[in-house]
C-alpha cells in the first residue's frame, strides 16, 4: 500500500496531464519500436527532442555545454529520475523511460544530433557498449569506415539544402533603375510651447477667418481637370500560394422607396375540407404518425436536443484560452411600460434568496434646476422600486412607494423583507414586504428559500396579463432635519455580529441580528443609523405615537413605526480636507473586511436563524436586546475605504475623537489620500476572493488597491476612450471585472490575459450604462444585470470562459498582487535613494560656491598682481612686433 503523500501526488500528476494536454503516451511496447533506430542500424540509439527548459536543467544547451567539439552530455540517471517526479508526463525524457529505467550504468549519454542525422536534435545512447564505442571508437579501415557511411548517406541520411552564394546577372540595375526615390528634400516642423502655459484655462470664440490677419481658411481638395495621369507601365510581383478566393458584394443604393406587401393564407374551400376530413388517407396518416410524434415531443421535453455533447465533454480544457464563447448573451430585458415617464436606472439587487427575482429603483431624468422646475408635477409621480420576475417580463410583482426618488437601496442580510433605501432628498426610506413574500415565492420560476429553480424559457411561461401591480407603502422615513440634506449616494447594513455607538466604538451585537446602517452623502457626510429604538418603548407610546398621525393605513406593518418621521443618526462623520475648512464628498465607500456582505448561502442561513417555526420575527421586537450589557471587540479593523466626487480614494477610521480646545466629538483624520481618478468615484469595491484588494473606478481610468500598502494603488490603468459608469468584480473568476461606459459598452477586463487594457469589449445599448450587478443562479449558468439611462434592464447570460476559473487562478492573482506590491516598494526605495542623492548633489554645489566667495585678501592681491603682470607682457610684446620701441627703449620699458 503506497503512503498518503505518493497518492496525493499520483493524483496530481493526472489532474496536471489533464490540464496541459500532454503527448499521448503509447505502450511501452510501441515505444520502443517507435523511437528506435533498428531500422538503420543503430538499436541503441533513441531520438529525443529536448527544449530549451529541459536543456537548462541537464546544463546541455546547445553552442554553450554541447558543441562541435564536444556534441556529447553524461546525465545522471538519478537526475532523469528527479525530473519525471517534477514535471511526469511533460518531461523530454519520459518516451524513453522504461530505456532509462533498464540501463545498467548510472550515467547515460546524450549526444547532440546538429544534422538532424536520426530526425531530432538529441539521441540518447541506451546501451553501455554503444557509449563505450562512441566515447572510445574502435580503429576501423578508412576505406570500409567511408563506404559504410557512403552507403547510409545515400539510404536515410536526410540532406538539408545548402544555401549558395547569390550570383549577379545585372537583374539589380534593372530594379536600381525602376525603383522610386525621393527627389524633394523632406521638410521638418518643430512645434514648441511655453512650459508655464500646459494647463492653463483656454476660452474658445469664433471669429471671422478673413478679418483677421494670419487666420486659418479651409481649403478644400477639388480635382484638377488640367492635369491627368495615366497608367502607361504596370510591374507586377507574383507569388506561388494556395488558391484563395475573395468574394464581396455591395448593393448599390440609388433611391429610397416605400413598399409593401401583403400576404393571404392559402385556405380550402368548404367543400375541399369536407372532402379531405372525409378522406381515408388523412385518417390512416394520422394514426400512423400519431404514436411518433408523442414519444418526439416526450423526448424533446425530457432531454434538451440542442446540447453540444462534445462540448460537455471538454467542459475543463475549455475554460481557460478558449476564445470561440466570450461575449455575453442577451437572456432578458425589462422595461416598465406602464410607466410612460421618462426615467432611468439608479440602483439593481437580486433577491438573496428567491431565484430570477429581481429589483431595481428609478428616477427621473431631470437636471436640479429642472426638478425644481418640474416639482409640482413630480409630487404627482410615485417614486418606486420595481420587483421583476423572469416569468413576467411586462408586469412587475411589488412596487415600492417611496417618498422621492431612490438612488441606493440595499436587502437585509438577516431577513431579505426589510429593505432600507436612500431618497434623493436625503431621507432613508424603510419597507417591510413579509405580507407579501408568499407571493412573490409562488412565482411561476418555481423558486422557494430553500431549494434553487429551474429557469424556463421565455415560451414555455404563462403571465397572467390580468394581475393587476401592487403598491406597498413604506414603513418609516428618516427626518429631514436631522439626517442628509443631499442624495443619498450609497448604502450598507452592517453585519449581525457587532453594532458601534457614538464615539464609533467596536462591540458584540445584542440582537443577533442586522439593525445598523451606514451611508454617504453628497452633503459631505457619512452617518450610522441605529433602527431599534434608542429608549424602550412604552404601549403608551405606541398609542401616542399613532394617535398623532392623522390617518395611518391599514396595510403598512408597525414594525418600524417608532422611526417614522423622527429617525435620527447615530453618528455622523465629517472628512475634512485638513488646513481648509471644506470637507470631501463621498459618494461610494466599502468597509472592512469583517464588514463584508454574505454570500446567498450563508443569507439562507442566518434568515434560517432568525425566524424559526412558531417563533416572532425578532424585527418585531427590536427593543428584547438592548437590555443586555455592551461586550466590547478587541483588534477589530475600524478602518474603511471612501470614494470622493472630486476622484480621490480615502483611507480612514470611523471612530470619534474628542477635539482638545472645544470637546466636542469630531472624526479622525483620514489615514491616506490618494486623487488617482479624473471624475467621481463611482465603484469601491472589495473582491469576493481577497478581502484586501479593492477596486475603484471613477471617470475615465480604474485603479486596484491593496490595504495596507499606502504608497498608491496596485493597478491604475491608462484613460478610457468613453468615460466610464458603472462597475462590479466577478463572482467567480478572481481577475475578472467588469466596467460599463457612457457609449453603451462593457470593458470585461481579465488580468491573467491582460493588465493594460480590457481583455475585450462589447456593445449592450445605445446609452449610458448606469449599473452592473452579476448573480449566480447555479455552478453551470451565471446572469449580470445591466441597467442603462434609459430605465432598461438588461439581464445576459455570462459565457463559460469568463464564468468560470482556472485551477489555479486564485493563486496566480494571489501571486501578481503580491509581485505588485514589491514593486511599489522597489520604487519607493529608488525614490528615496534618489532624494539623497539630489540632497547631496546640492551640498557639493553649495561647498563649491562657498570655496569661491570665501577668499583671503592677500590671495585676492596676488590674482590681481598676476593679472597685471600679464597684461603688461602682452603690452610689451605687441608694441615690439609692430616697431614702436627700439633697443633703448625696450630696456627701459623693460626697467619699468
Amino acid at each position: 500500500m503506497a503512503p498518503k503523500s505518493q497518492k496525493q501526488k499520483s493524483s496530481g500528476d493526472r489532474k496536471n496531464s489533464k490540464r496541459s494536454k500532454p503527448k499521448p503516451i503509447l505502450p511501452e511496447s510501441e515505444e520502443a519500436e517507435t523511437l528506435n533506430m533498428e531500422s538503420m542500424g543503430h538499436p541503441e540509439i533513441y531520438p529525443l527532442v529536448l527544449t530549451t527548459q529541459t536543456q537548462e536543467i541537464f546544463n546541455c544547451r546547445i553552442d554553450e555545454d554541447v558543441t562541435d567539439e564536444q556534441p556529447y552530455k553524461l546525465i545522471k540517471k538519478e537526475d532523469i529520475f528527479a525530473d519525471f517526479q517534477n514535471r511526469a508526463a511533460v518531461s523530454d525524457f519520459y518516451p524513453v523511460r522504461k530505456v532509462i529505467q533498464e540501463y545498467p550504468g548510472d550515467e547515460l549519454l546524450v549526444v547532440y544530433d546538429k544534422d538532424f542525422k536520426y530526425g531530432l536534435n538529441f539521441y540518447l545512447i541506451g546501451t553501455e557498449e554503444g557509449k563505450e564505442n562512441y566515447l572510445n571508437p574502435p580503429e576501423i579501415a578508412e576505406e570500409q569506415e567511408d563506404y559504410k557511411e557512403h552507403i547510409i548517406e545515400d539510404l536515410y541520411v536526410y540532406r538539408p539544402p545548402v544555401s549558395k552564394p547569390w550570383v549577379s546577372l545585372g537583374s539589380e540595375k534593372e530594379i536600381e533603375e525602376e525603383s522610386v526615390k525621393e527627389s524633394t528634400k523632406q521638410i521638418t516642423y518643430m512645434i514648441s510651447r511655453k512650459r508655464s502655459k500646459f494647463g492653463a484655462p483656454i476660452k474658445f470664440s469664433d471669429q471671422n477667418a478673413s478679418s483677421v490677419k494670419d487666420a486659418y481658411i479651409e481649403c478644400t481638395a477639388y480635382p484638377d481637370g488640367n492635369f491627368t495621369l495615366k497608367q502607361l507601365e504596370k510591374d507586377v510581383g507574383m507569388q506561388v500560394v494556395p488558391k484563395v478566393k475573395d468574394t464581396s458584394t455591395q448593393t448599390r443604393w440609388t433611391y429610397p422607396k416605400n413598399a409593401t406587401t401583403q400576404y393571404y393564407p392559402r385556405e380550402f374551400s368548404e367543400e375541399e375540407k369536407e372532402i379531405f376530413g372525409q378522406s381515408k388517407t388523412l385518417s390512416d396518416f394520422l394514426n400512423n404518425v400519431s404514436i411518433s410524434v408523442e414519444i418526439a415531443l416526450q423526448q424533446n421535453e425530457i432531454m434538451n436536443t440542442f446540447v453540444d455533447d462534445w462540448k460537455c465533454l471538454a467542459e475543463e480544457e475549455s475554460t481557460f484560452g478558449d476564445k470561440t464563447d466570450t461575449h455575453l448573451k442577451e437572456y432578458q430585458s425589462f422595461t416598465d411600460l406602464h410607466n410612460l415617464t421618462e426615467k432611468m436606472v439608479t440602483s439593481v439587487s437580486w433577491h438573496p434568496t428567491i431565484y430570477g427575482l429581481i429589483a431595481v429603483s428609478v428616477a427621473v431624468r431631470l437636471s436640479l434646476e429642472e426638478r425644481v422646475h418640474f416639482s409640482g408635477k413630480l409630487l404627482l409621480q410615485p417614486s418606486l422600486i420595481l420587483f421583476w420576475s423572469f416569468s413576467d417580463p411586462i408586469h412587475p410583482q411589488l412596487m415600492l412607494e417611496s417618498p422621492d426618488d431612490i438612488f441606493c437601496f440595499k436587502f437585509c442580510p438577516s431577513d431579505p423583507n426589510i429593505i432600507a433605501g436612500g431618497c434623493i432628498n436625503g431621507q432613508i426610506v424603510m419597507w417591510d414586504i413579509t405580507a407579501h413574500a408568499d407571493r412573490i415565492e409562488n412565482i411561476k420560476t418555481g423558486g422557494s428559500r430553500g431549494k434553487k429553480a429551474t429557469l424556463k424559457p421565455m415560451f414555455l411561461l404563462e403571465p397572467d396579463s390580468n394581475k393587476e401591480a401592487t403598491y406597498i407603502r413604506h414603513c418609516a422615513v428618516s427626518s429631514i432635519e436631522n439626517g442628509h440634506k443631499k442624495v443619498i449616494t450609497d448604502i450598507h447594513w452592517l453585519p449581525d455580529t457587532f453594532e458601534i455607538n457614538r464615539m464609533g466604538s467596536v462591540f458584540e451585537n445584542r440582537s443577533g441580528i442586522c439593525c445598523q446602517l451606514v451611508t454617504c452623502s453628497a452633503d459631505c457626510t457619512i452617518c450610522f443609523w441605529d433602527i431599534r429604538p434608542q429608549k424602550a418603548l412604552t404601549p403608551q407610546s405606541v398609542e401616542k405615537k399613532k394617535e398623532e398621525n392623522i390617518e395611518i393605513p391599514f396595510d403598512v406593518p408597525s414594525t418600524f413605526l417608532h422611526l417614522d418621521l423622527s429617525w435620527k443618526p447615530l453618528t455622523k462623520i465629517k472628512l475634512s480636507k485638513g488646513e481648509t475648512s471644506l470637507d470631501h464628498c463621498p459618494t461610494k465607500l466599502s468597509l472592512s473586511e469583517d464588514s463584508l456582505c454574505k454570500s446567498q448561502d450563508q443569507v439562507l442561513l442566518a434568515q434560517s436563524k432568525t425566524v424559526k417555526a412558531g417563533e416572532m420575527n425578532p424585527y418585531y421586537n427590536l427593543e428584547g436586546g438592548l437590555a443586555n450589557h455592551l461586550k466590547p471587540i478587541e483588534d477589530f479593523c475600524t478602518k474603511f475605504f471612501v470614494g470622493t466626487e472630486e476622484g480621490g480614494v480615502i483611507y480612514t477610521d470611523w471612530k470619534m475623537e474628542r477635539d482638545s480646545e472645544t470637546g466636542r466629538l469630531m472624526a479622525k483624520k483620514p489615514v491616506n489620500l490618494y486623487t488617482v481618478h479624473d471624475g467621481a468615484v463611482h465603484t469601491v469595491q472589495r473582491s469576493p476572493f481577497y478581502k484586501d484588494i479593492v477596486l475603484t473606478i471613477g471617470g475615465w481610468n480604474v485603479a486596484i488597491w491593496k490595504e495596507g500598502v499606502t504608497t498608491g494603488p496596485l493597478l491604475q490603468s491608462s484613460c478610457a476612450p468613453k468615460k466610464y459608469t458603472a462597475g462590479h468584480w466577478s463572482l467567480t473568476r478572481p481577475g475578472v471585472f467588469y466596467i460599463g461606459r457612457e457609449d453603451g459598452y462593457i470593458d470585461i477586463w481579465d488580468l491573467l490575459e491582460k493588465t493594460h487594457e480590457p481583455a475585450q469589449s462589447q456593445n449592450i445599448c445605445i446609452t449610458m450604462i448606469t449599473y452592473i450587478k452579476p448573480w449566480t443562479f447555479s455552478a453551470k449558468q451565471q446572469f449580470i444585470a445591466i441597467a442603462d439611462y434609459y430605465g432598461t434592464l438588461h439581464i445576459l447570460e455570462i459565457p463559460w470562459t469568463l464564468s468560470h476559473p482556472s485551477t489555479n487562478e486564485v493563486s496566480s492573482m494571489n501571486y501578481y498582487f503580491e509581485r505588485e506590491v514589491k514593486h511599489l516598494e522597489y520604487i519607493e526605495q529608488r525614490k528615496k535613494i534618489r532624494d539623497q542623492e539630489k540632497k547631496e548633489m546640492e551640498l557639493e554645489l553649495e561647498k563649491k560656491k562657498t570655496k569661491t566667495y570665501q577668499k583671503s585678501k592677500e590671495q585676492l592681491e596676488a590674482e590681481l598682481k598676476m593679472d597685471y603682470e600679464s597684461y603688461l607682457e602682452l603690452e610689451k610684446t605687441t608694441l615690439i612686433n609692430l616697431g614702436f620701441l627700439n633697443v633703448a627703449e625696450k630696456m627701459s620699458f623693460m626697467d619699468l
